[in-house]
């Protein structure tokens, strides 16, 4: 069953994808809802192999759940269905540090490779900043939340769990890219790709 909802997330990716090039809106619609209930769906079958659910694991339902309804957010075009879709991923994020602290705790978390993220998130600030204008403080606040959720899954360093932090990561900057720097298709020609593949791994890592 995860199998088949891992492969209908991917399907419908692609067809967001096409359907982003070729502005066909309500294939966009469904597209993009189906493959946001479809990680959803990995994660709440791999966390079926608890007889318990760890808190961890909670955390993680939460976040993908959190996901998708930014991503449902982000189906609109105005500053408010933004704002909506930036602070239900925020939301997702911290989830996902809260599962992660659960397994290993932050004090663990300062480690020479953490620094990678920290340049990154820095570079992102300082390249977005000029455009940011009134969305400085949230844009602040979402960076630290991202990069903080890379560094707790970088010190875990599960293989599954941190290759889903580091694409989440990398789908954002497309994201950012598309809002604040240049808009088009580009943008989402790489950035949807990595933003499911990273949530798959994300709802992967529960079984694995």
């Amino acid at each position: 069953m995860m199998v088949a909802a891992t492969i209908i997330c991917a399907v419908c990716c692609l067809v967001l994808v096409w359907a982003e090039y070729a502005k066909a809106k309500t294939i966009r619609i469904v597209s993009k809802t189906l493959a946001s209930l479809a990680f959803i769906a990995v994660g709440v079958i791999a966390s079926r192999a608890f007889p318990t659910l760890p808190t961890a694991a909670l955390w993680i339902l939460i976040g993908l759940v959190l996901g998708a309804v930014g991503d449902v957010a982000l189906l609109g075009k105005s500053d408010r269905a933004f704002m909506a879709g930036l602070v239900a991923f925020l939301g997702g994020h911290i989830a996902y540090v809260v599962a992660i602290a659960n397994v290993v705790g932050p004090s663990h978390w300062l480690h020479p490779i953490a620094i990678a993220p920290i340049i990154v998130g820095g570079l992102a600030l300082m390249w977005l900043w000029p455009r940011l204008h009134e969305m400085k403080i949230p844009v602040i606040v979402y960076v630290l939340t991202i990069v903080t959720m890379v560094i707790g899954a970088l010190a875990v360093w599960h293989p599954v769990l941190t290759t889903g932090a580091v694409l989440f990561f990398a789908s954002d900057l497309a994201v950012a890219r598309d809002k604040f720097i240049e808009a088009g298709f580009t943008n989402r020609a790489w950035g949807l790709p990595c933003y499911y593949a990273g949530q798959l791994f994300i709802a992967w890592s529960l079984a694995t």
